[in-house]
């Protein structure tokens, strides 16, 4: 019994070894000049100070092209529009992807809200800041979300809104990690974890893909989604953002968004549910539902010609409209 004990307090004592050092030794926040040469499109990168806090974007394509402002999902980072937010700029739009405080290269502060209203409040002065009136919103996942929120808040601002299997409701917080994560305590200790570990994003990617798309899981790619938020300070920004996540109100207002809206979303997507895609398509009066086949959450990464090709048709169309497609890639349901 007692060789028991002992064996267990070394354990206990290994464990809490391992924690003290993990948390000790993260840096404390990531320094642009150290990363810089690894982020794709680094070049097009800027710095803007939005209420005291710096905001990193990329831009491309004709500054003074209509403006498409492309917002990315939890975790994520202007990294996910790689490939579309050049492709989108030479189609002759001006193309801005933000990175969201707390995400990316933005900055991270520790006495942000972190909820999606204030996210929405962020991305208003970033528009402010930038001179920008009338744009078209492009939201990924939680970006949808904080997208269609400020459609809803400040209308006047919107011109229309592409929302790509976005986020309208609480279902995401049921993941598991995400419940583990909520509990105080429990969450400072697993958030670094996982967000530094290389083998849980792979797992994580090989659910958010398509099974057809898993060529996209690359370690560049791996890289690139975890070296924004390897430090003390993205950890805290990923933790407060999803404890604050508040998106029933989403579900529940959809029917008031009065924009021309594109609405995308994989078939396969095990992230949030293409039911939602159809809520969306049911509540949002004037809009175009699209569903890109053996795609999963990401569509503007796993089938960015085809999603470039939607968003430029949508845009350039006065009332947004786009054609009927119905073929081995894309099915596209009535407009509503």
């Amino acid at each position: 019994m007692k060789k028991t004990y002992l064996a267990a307090g070394a354990v206990t004592g290994a464990v809490g070894a391992t924690i003290a050092w993990k948390l000790l030794s993260r840096p404390k926040e990531i320094i642009w000049k150290e990363h810089a040469r690894l982020v794709k499109h680094s070049d097009r990168s800027h710095f803007v100070s939005v209420d005291g806090h710096r905001a990193h974007f990329q831009e491309f394509g004709d500054p003074n092209g209509p403006v498409l402002l492309l917002i990315h999902g939890f975790t994520a980072s202007t990294y996910v529009w790689k490939t579309v937010a050049p492709a989108l700029g030479e189609q002759g739009f001006r193309v801005i992807a933000i990175d969201l405080l707390g995400f990316g290269y933005s900055e991270k502060p520790a006495a942000f809200d972190y909820t999606i209203e204030a996210q929405a409040r962020f991305v208003l002065r970033f528009m402010n800041r930038l001179g920008l009136g009338r744009v078209t919103l492009v939201g990924s996942s939680y970006g949808g979300a904080v997208s269609m929120t400020i459609a809803l808040d400040y209308p006047e601002r919107v011109e229309k809104l592409v929302l790509v299997d976005a986020v309208i409701n609480d279902e995401a917080k049921e993941h598991p990690v995400m419940k583990l994560a909520a509990i105080r305590g429990v969450g400072e200790v697993i958030t670094p974890f996982f967000l530094d570990s290389r083998r849980f994003m792979k797992v994580r990617m090989r659910n958010t893909l398509a099974p057809a798309n898993h060529h996209l899981i690359t370690e560049d790619r791996i890289s690139s989604i975890l070296r924004p938020l390897s430090a003390a300070d993205g950890h805290h920004s990923v933790l407060a953002s999803g404890r604050n996540w508040s998106a029933t109100r989403l579900e529940n207002d959809a029917h008031l968004i009065n924009q021309p809206t594109l609405i995308i979303w994989g078939e396969h997507d095990t992230v949030i549910r293409i039911e939602n895609g159809y809520k969306l398509y049911d509540k949002i009066l004037n809009s175009r539902f699209v569903i890109l086949k053996d795609c999963g959450h990401v569509p503007q990464e796993e089938k960015s010609d085809i999603f470039t090709d939607l968003v430029t048709e949508f845009v350039r169309d006065r009332k947004g409209r786009i054609e009927e497609r119905d073929g081995d890639e894309v099915r596209l349901e009535k407009a509503s």
